[in-house]
């Protein structure tokens, strides 16, 4: 009778035994502040269990949240039919250095073989766990992924007059989350007027962590119809895949009224008749001018002014002569309009090195004269600086 009664003690003692819970970590490098760290809390049962009660504890040493629903489910364990519970959590540190985490007991309330109902708590024991400190500056920021999407309801560079550009920025980070994505940049700029509409903070758990989306919208115009930039708005983060520091960026903006770029354009590209016009318009002034002042001045300075005002006019009646001497053939008349030009040019100080006759006159007066042909246009080109044909 005492054998069958220890006996039957071993047996309430192993399956007593048999109920366990405990927290497992993953593997790897340690985390670094404010990375997800995945926190799965195992519970195998061999008791009939009625009723059961879980709460994860809260610490001021880290952030959590779980990720999914409870499961239950038997497995074969040794031999023995055994039930499992699992619950996924992700775990995010505030601070550097040891984290501890637990421990986590499980009330449960258990049927036993007469049908009576006993309460029963099975805790799983703290573990400790290594976290390094966040590789950046600045408030830390850790996800699988994160992305930037910048979208803007006109072509910032070529608004309509009046026009009220819409930027809408939107980051999606995988791992992370809300508050720990940054706060709204600032876009202020002297030629700029801005509006910022209330940002969104959403977060989607998933199996594998929390999926976290922000956007951020703006409402800007230009004060004044001159072009700026808006520069670029760069966000630190580390990278929990590569184990690095990556960079992500909001890029920067052109901004202005396409007014502005018309106007300076326009005017760089005139019809030829209108710039025409407008140049004949100011030479018409400035002679106007010259000639209400002309009667005011001395004779000697009048005929300096006459000079001048020669030289700088393109209209020169001894040239267009010489080149019709040239053309006509006669090697006499080209002689005379020749010696006219430069006349000219004389009178009114310019240039004339005196040799510019010199193979014309050989033609004409020289010991072979009459023997070859003279050529005209070589001999025309040396009585105009700077061209090699009239």
């Amino acid at each position: 009778m005492v054998r069958w009664a220890s006996l039957l003690l071993l047996l309430i003692a192993g399956d007593a035994r048999a109920d366990s819970l405990r927290l497992r970590l993953p593997d790897g490098a340690p985390p670094v502040v404010g990375e997800m760290i995945p926190v799965t809390l195992r519970g195998e049962y061999t008791s009939r269990i009625a009723l059961e009660t879980l709460t994860f504890p809260g610490s001021d040493n880290y952030d959590w949240m779980q990720l999914a629903r409870d499961q239950w489910r038997d497995e074969e364990i040794d031999g023995r039919t055994v039930r499992v519970f699992e619950r996924r959590l992700a775990v995010f540190p505030r601070h550097a250095g040891t984290l501890t985490i637990g421990p986590v007991t499980h009330h449960l309330t258990v049927v036993d073989e007469k049908n009576l109902r006993a309460p029963r708590d099975v805790t799983a024991p703290p573990v400790n766990l290594a976290v390094a400190p966040y590789p950046g500056k600045g408030t830390p920021l850790s996800a699988q992924s994160l992305t930037v999407e910048d979208a803007l309801s006109a072509a910032p560079g070529a608004l309509r007059d009046g026009e009220t550009l819409v930027r809408r920025v939107t980051l999606k980070a995988d791992g992370a989350l809300p508050h720990m994505l940054p706060p709204r940049p600032v876009l202020r700029e002297p030629w700029l007027i801005s509006f910022a509409a209330p940002e969104r903070r959403e977060m989607l758990p998933t199996p594998t962590g929390p999926v976290t989306t922000l956007v951020w919208e703006w409402h800007l115009r230009p004060k004044t119809g001159e072009p700026g930039v808006l520069p670029p708005v760069s966000i630190p983060w580390f990278d929990t895949v590569t184990r690095e520091m990556r960079m992500a960026e909001i890029p920067a903006l052109p901004f202005g009224y396409a007014s502005f770029h018309d106007n300076r354009s326009g005017t760089a590209r005139l019809p030829t008749s209108a710039a025409a016009m407008g140049v004949i318009a100011v030479a018409l002034g400035i002679l106007t001018g010259l000639g209400l002042c002309v009667p005011g001045l001395a004779p000697r300075r009048r005929a300096d002014l006459r000079r001048a005002l020669q030289r700088l006019s393109p209209v020169d009646p001894t040239r267009r002569r010489l080149k019709r001497a040239a053309r006509s053939g006669d090697i006499f008349a080209l002689r005379r309009a020749a010696e006219a030009y430069l006349r000219r040019r004389r009178e009114l100080g310019l240039p004339v090195s005196g040799c510019e006759t010199a193979a014309l006159d050989a033609a004409i007066y020289g010991r072979h004269a009459g023997e070859g042909e003279y050529d005209r246009q070589a001999g025309v080109s040396t009585l105009f600086p700077g061209k090699r044909r009239p």
